[in-house]
């Protein structure tokens, strides 16, 4: 059978009473146009009014390779602006020659399991928010084969049950990063990836021209190979991440992981083609990587490590079959509820920008900057594109379309793709929800502090270099920038969105601080194993986002936050030395399929965070930062320092479970009244 036409989607993406954005990924070339409805309730047998507003619509299109087509349609009105506050439904229509068909012809409007539709609507269904009463979801961390329950199927469950009622249903779903995990994919995915990006785009990149090595032994056949790739990304690449045996390299990979993440339409094209690969079958074909080659002076080592190999792949298997089962709901998901994502590290490596030596390292390897050009050219064309296509000029999407043409790594339009993606201004956005909510790029614009710290390891003194700062000085007046032009004024109730949380765990982050640095200092990368790179880590960023949160003046401001795990609230009162109060609510939502404090190392984990959390449950927090950018703790006894930039009053605000973490799958329902902000965690 062949590659089915829609091969992802439709998502459901920036919505505004000026426009709305729906992206989908097919396999054919059509013209794609759309219908909105004002969906109205009705009393006579069909229970809804389905009354046009518009079927005035644009599309944009960038074709990659020979058959992947990412298509962005705008809905515009047909006359004033789209209603706000009411529930609308959409259908799309395909044009191919003389012929045209509707959502309905590829099943997805049918009742069943294959439909996007809710309840006894007719089609997927949305509203434009501009209400005081506000719902959001949000989360990060999902890896197609991570542990336990996916949790944006309890976004699904939720949304069928308030899908009727706008004032219940969600308006708007945040993905803060690691939507994919390009650095960690499972062994069964290799050739699957590797046989459905050939078939797609057609062509692959003559890696070997980026670096010859490539095109030596062992490296040529270890490159296509399960587990194969760990050296290549380590000392080609310069990556750092301990999961890369089977990295993603190709843009064509990178697109393939998306597509396999967002629905079931390629998995329904594996299944009817012989569905997961066999461990017994790649082995016979030659297609796993061995550290240890079947030689018999390594027989032992080698029998241990194909062992390994088969347990692996036994394991991962069975985690992506339960995946895979839910991904109807996933995608009925992202087609009903308008959705913005940021990056976090794992959507191109893990790591990502952790340190400037990283950078530099990374900057100086052809074949590094490559895999990250392609990281982030599939971040564009699958995440990036729909938070807010007009922040994409005319010159940098025609760029992207011309490189997308021909894949040449030798073309000039490679050389403008590069610079393109590597050097892009930066990727920050506010979305037009209520309240307005600017996400943050904590990647791409760090600043690197070349100050040190001094250590003391037994009788030897140090100096170490400093954690770097999220987001550097100079970024932040773009970012205001963002957030004015979106409409948003002092005094109103701000949503800032940063995939690392501005307050973690004090008991993690503090541990860390003990043990990371020491180790740092006499040469022992652990900042990579620890993703020693939260917010506190660097009390002078740390200030500067105070500090800018003083400038903005918002009533309140709210964080949302992922990347560590966990999911907790915290909540502060933070005054400056001049007496301006800022009142901040963080609320982290991880991961939503990744669950990491597991096996015995896990539990030992939660049952000392559960006794720590007995300690700091229901009591303030009281810290300072004074003049040398140090975050102190004070005890609530002594007095006051006499100086000091900011104090603030910290307190954890415990789950519904009666903890301050919670380690599960979840993710998080913000509900905003004007009396009250409530946060729920939704778990399977």
């Amino acid at each position: 059978m062949g590659f089915p036409v829609i091969l992802s989607g439709p998502i459901l993406r920036r919505v505004d009473r000026n426009s709305v954005y729906i992206w989908i990924a097919a396999s054919k070339r059509f013209h794609i146009g759309a219908e909105l409805f004002h969906i109205h309730p009705s009393h006579e047998d069909d229970p809804y009014i389905y009354q046009l507003v518009s079927d005035q619509s644009e599309m944009d299109c960038v074709r990659f390779g020979r058959r992947l087509f990412i298509y962005m349609i705008k809905i515009l009105p047909s006359s004033g602006t789209f209603p706000t506050e009411a529930l609308l439904g959409y259908n799309l229509f395909f044009t191919s020659g003389s012929d045209t068909v509707d959502l309905s012809h590829f099943g997805l409007l049918e009742p069943g399991d294959d439909s996007l539709v809710y309840g006894s609507l007719k089609y997927p269904s949305f509203f434009i928010h501009e209400g005081k009463r506000a719902n959001i979801l949000y989360g990060s961390c999902r890896k197609l084969h991570g542990k336990g329950g996916d949790a944006l199927v309890a976004g699904d469950m939720h949304l069928e049950e308030t899908y009727h009622t706008v004032q219940k249903r969600p308006h708007s779903l945040f993905l803060l990063g690691d939507q994919i995990y390009a650095d960690d994919v499972a062994d069964p995915l290799v050739p699957l990836i590797t046989s459905i990006s050939r078939q797609l785009i057609g062509k692959e990149e003559s890696l070997g021209k980026l670096d010859k090595r490539l095109e030596t032994i062992p490296f040529r056949q270890s490159l296509h190979r399960i587990h194969g790739r760990k050296f290549i990304m380590e000392h080609f690449c310069r990556f750092t991440s301990i999961q890369s045996h089977n990295h993603l390299i190709q843009f064509s990979e990178y697109a393939v992981m998306y597509l396999l993440s967002w629905g079931p339409q390629v998995w329904e094209f594996i299944q009817e083609n012989g569905g997961l690969p066999v461990f017994e079958e790649e082995l016979s074909n030659g297609r796993i990587h061995f550290v240890f080659p079947p030689d018999p002076l390594y027989q032992k080592e080698h029998q241990l490590e194909q062992w390994q190999h088969e347990r692996r792949f036994a394991e991962q298997s069975e985690e992506l079959r339960q995946s895979i089962t839910v991904l109807k709901r996933v995608r009925r998901l992202l087609a009903n509820v308008p959705s913005y994502m940021i990056f976090d590290d794992h959507d191109i490596t893990d790591d990502w920008n952790i340190s400037q030596e990283w950078k530099e390292n990374v900057r100086n390897s052809p074949l590094g900057r490559h895999v990250i050009a392609n990281g982030l050219g599939a971040y564009w064309a699958f995440q990036g594109w729909g938070n807010g296509p007009e922040l994409f000029d005319r010159i940098f999407v025609e760029k992207i379309k011309r490189y997308a043409k021909t894949i040449d790594v030798e073309s000039d339009a490679y050389q403008d793709w590069l610079y393109s993606l590597l050097h892009h201004p930066s990727w920050h956005f506010t979305a037009p929800s209520q309240p307005r909510t600017v996400f943050l790029d904590t990647r791409t614009k760090r600043g690197s502090d070349v100050s040190s710290i001094p250590l003391k390891i037994g009788r030897i003194m140090h100096e170490s270099p400093q954690s770097p700062e999220l987001i550097s000085q100079g970024t932040w007046p773009a970012i205001t920038s963002s957030l004015k032009e979106s409409g948003w004024k002092k005094g109103e109730v701000l949503i800032i969105a940063s995939p690392t949380p501005f307050y973690g765990i004090g008991l993690i982050e503090s541990s860390l601080h003990s043990y990371v640095y020491p180790l740092r200092a006499v040469g022992i990368p652990v900042h990579q194993l620890f993703d020693f790179e939260a917010w506190k880590y660097n009390g002078k960023a740390f200030s500067a986002f105070l500090h800018q949160i003083f400038k903005w003046a918002p009533r309140s401001c709210l964080i949302l936050s992922g990347d560590v795990h966990y999911a907790s609230s915290v909540k502060t009162t933070v005054q400056s030395k001049d007496g301006t109060t800022a009142h901040i609510i963080q609320f982290t939502s991880s991961p939503v399929k990744n669950e990491s404090f597991s096996g015995i190392w896990g539990r030992l984990i939660q049952f000392v965070l559960w006794l720590n959390a007995l300690k700091r449950k229901n009591k303030d927090i009281i810290r300072y930062c004074d003049e040398k950018d140090r975050i102190l703790r004070q005890d609530t006894q002594a007095a006051e320092p006499e100086s000091y930039q900011w104090k603030e009053s910290l307190a954890y605000v415990p789950t519904s479970k009666g903890s301050i973490i919670e380690t599960n799958n979840n993710l998080g329902l913000l509900s905003i009244t004007e009396e009250s902000t409530q946060n729920e965690l939704l778990t399977l």
